[in-house]
């Protein structure tokens, strides 16, 4: 599969009775995300460090060609000076991720709102993001959200490092559309509407699905989450762009 779609986590009590069937065990929760849509980014790992149990569980949750795209530890990140954060990017790498195999996605590192482009930093940053571990592929993308980093020269840095510039669709943080840094597009979308039965209209789902399918049909392997905006809406709006997405047939 080239295409995967989803939602952040699954653990959400709007959900329940609204995507969850009504009485759905919460420890079936993850199993009925994995029926319906293709991945998920796990936000508990931005909070607090993991068990290779954990992640064991989660992988023989879900069927094969599902992934679990993970934010990488705020104890990376949420510093001032991403330059000193090897310590805490081999624990985050180290905690048991592997379990996951074939399952795993990328790796978000989101930076703090505040945090500007400081090119330096930012290469030597990138420089610490390892390839593989324990024999496991790991592909890496990075989500800035202050408008400093809308520069040539950070993407430039991100290309060099095969690094993904998270797309994310918002009205609150910049949004930097440069897709080609990377063999694979990491989108968040997340400007849902209350109003809306899918959160997204049809013309922009419509549009959305147009450039997954160009991606993929680019050779590109696609990521694309709904995360906050109204996030009750968040698996109608999932489900909705992956219904649009096997449409639309991936040219070969």
């Amino acid at each position: 599969m080239s295409i995967h779609i989803g939602i952040g986590g699954w653990t959400y009590e709007p959900w329940r009775g609204v995507f969850y069937p009504k009485g759905l065990p919460q420890a079936r929760e993850l199993a009925y995300v994995g029926e319906h849509l293709t991945a998920t980014e796990i936000n508990a790992t931005f909070y607090r460090r993991q068990s290779p149990a954990s992640f064991a569980k989660w992988r023989d949750a879900v069927p094969d060609g599902f992934v679990f795209a993970l934010k990488g530890s705020r104890y990376c990140t949420n510093r001032k000076d991403l330059a000193e954060a090897g310590e805490s990017v081999g624990n985050f790498i180290g905690q048991g991720l592997v379990e996951l195999g074939d399952k795993l996605g990328p790796i978000n590192w989101q930076l703090a709102a505040t945090k500007q482009f400081d090119a330096n930093e930012i290469a030597a940053f990138l420089a610490l993001l390892p390839a593989q571990h324990e024999g496991l592929t790991l592909r890496h993308a990075l989500e800035p959200r202050h408008e400093s980093f809308d520069d040539p020269a950070f993407f430039a840095l991100c290309r060099k490092a095969g690094v993904a510039v998270v797309l994310a669709d918002s009205p609150k943080y910049a949004v930097l559309d440069a897709t080609d840094t990377a063999p694979f597009i990491y989108a968040r979308l997340q400007n849902a509407s209350a109003e809306l039965d899918q959160g997204y209209s049809d013309a922009d789902l419509d549009a959305w699905a147009k450039r997954v399918g160009a991606w993929a049909n680019a050779g590109m392997e696609v990521f694309a989450f709904f995360i906050n905006g109204f996030k009750p809406k968040a698996p109608a709006a999932a489900m909705a762009l992956l219904e649009r997405c096997a449409d639309h047939p991936i040219k070969r």
